[in-house]
């Protein structure tokens, strides 16, 4: 399972796409939307989480790509 992906907004106003841990951003983008796709992609390549943050940093959504340890019922 690779580094879950965060989409977080950057000091110069624009949006970012960081691995967790990471020092620099993968990608910079002007709209979160954008950020966003890149980021599900890569965390959908990973089988890693995605974690979508709100421009005051907190957290709007997560999305799990990877395998699940706690499934929803059917």
């Amino acid at each position: 399972m690779g580094k879950n992906q965060h989409v977080t907004p950057h000091p110069d106003g624009c949006w970012q796409v960081k691995g967790e841990g990471n020092t620099r951003a993968t990608a910079r983008t002007t709209t979160q939307k954008e950020a966003i796709g890149i980021a599900r992609e890569i965390s959908r390549n990973q089988g890693s989480e995605l974690v979508i943050h709100r421009p005051n940093g907190q957290i709007r959504d997560k999305d799990s790509h990877g395998r699940d340890s706690f499934p929803p019922r059917g």
